[in-house]
């Protein structure tokens, strides 16, 4: 007999399925979050005032995605309309000592981080007597754990509170499939708690794709993908160097091995955001010797989020689409419009470095690199699509 062919497990990711999600700025009061926000959106809206809480309710707002492969296809197709990818970022009150319990309308705020899909962990590491720091004085590492204890805080109790569900549940007993799979839901929340306990965070275990869709409903804090922004004063960013560094870089080391760590100035993205022009902004950090870290704050959220993009062209319309890698091409078709999901046909291709190597669209199809697939293809990130679909049912 043929030997069984290994079936892959599907890689089921930690978090809300579905491409649109949403990143929020969170840190202590006063660290330069509604700056950054304002910053990164470039948008008013955000409040950096210098006291605690001056942000309550978050704001939203839509970030253009920095992309050389956007900006060639529209070179190339010198389109009508000019669609890139955006990403949602909110600005999130800044949390305080006792946040989980409540101080400071830190139930509110913690819920609003809950319901944001990964966070943006801005860090003070920069000296102002200006600028006041809600615990006194400037210790970032002491601020990394009062953020690290009160979101695994409120995660334990979250946690709990499943868990005392369940076993109302499985202490009836028996023997049947629904009971079965509720023991297993049981022991997967034990085994979480546990690991909360220890003073770990959720997203740095290493779980089953069961154990995931256990974890996933439950929305926890520390399950959030985390980007650290260590926010340096704009004379520190520009020398590359920091008193603090060192122990916030060991601390990460510690307790966040893997999450993508920037050093930023908000001070200095602030100052570059007041140019009116690409032109004005780019000799200014020449003439500084630095550049501004916003496009690599964009790009790594989308990797944390494990978003990709796809692209359709044309005279008409050269459009960005973001999918969630692993997306397969009926999906990525639904993006565009929920009707092509349905009735989803084939999907023509060819990736974006394909078209960069031989120069144009019809050199690529010259050389038969144009592949025509059904609906199990990955759709890669890059890809350039055209998808044949039915007509819809009226």
């Amino acid at each position: 007999m043929p030997p069984k062919k290994a079936v892959k497990e599907e890689k089921v990711y930690l978090g809300r399925p579905g491409n649109n999600l949403k990143s929020g700025i969170v840190g202590l009061a006063n660290v330069g979050k509604s700056t950054l926000f304002q910053s990164i959106t470039k948008c008013h809206l955000g409040n950096p005032a210098n006291f605690p809480f001056a942000t309550i309710d978050p704001e939203e707002a839509k970030v253009i995605v920095p992309d050389a492969r956007f900006d060639a296809l529209c070179e190339i197709y010198k389109p009508k309309s000019q669609v890139p990818a955006n990403l949602t970022v909110y600005d999130i009150a800044g949390l305080t000592r006792g946040a989980s319990t409540g101080a400071g309308l830190g139930n509110a705020f913690l819920s609003h981080i809950r319901a944001v899909d990964a966070i943006y962990q801005v860090v003070r590491c920069f000296d102002d007597a200006e600028i006041t720091h809600v615990e006194g004085d400037v210790n970032p590492t002491r601020d990394l754990d009062i953020i690290a204890d009160e979101l695994r805080i409120k995660d334990i109790e979250f946690v709990e509170k499943s868990k005392e569900a369940l076993s109302k549940q499985t202490r009836r007993g028996g023997q049947s499939l629904e009971m079965k799979k509720l023991k297993e839901e049981e022991a997967t929340v034990d085994k979480i708690l546990a690991w909360l306990k220890d003073g770990k965070d959720v997203r740095q275990g290493t779980w089953s794709p069961k154990e995931v869709e256990v974890i996933n409903p439950l929305f926890l804090l520390s399950a959030k993908p985390v980007v650290y922004m260590i926010n340096l004063s704009e004379k520190d960013y520009i020398r590359q160097k920091n008193k603090y560094l060192p122990k916030v870089m060991e601390w990460l080391k510690e307790h966040a091995a893997g999450d993508p760590v920037l050093p930023i100035s908000v001070s200095f993205e602030e100052r570059l955001a007041q140019f009116e022009t690409q032109a004005e902004v780019d000799e200014e950090c020449k003439k500084l010797g630095a550049k501004s870290a916003l496009p690599k704050a964009i790009t790594s959220m989308r990797q944390v989020l494990n978003l990709g993009s796809f692209f359709t062209t044309g005279e008409d319309e050269v459009r960005q689409w973001t999918i969630r890698k692993g997306t397969k091409a009926p999906q990525a078709a639904g993006v565009i419009h929920g009707d092509f999901e349905k009735t989803f046909i084939q999907v023509i291709v060819y990736n974006y470095d394909v078209l960069k190597e031989y120069g144009d669209e019809a050199k690529v199809k010259a050389a038969g690199k144009v592949m025509t697939k059904g609906k199990d293809y990955v759709v890669e990130d890059g890809d350039i699509i055209l998808i044949k679909a039915g007509a819809a049912k009226a």
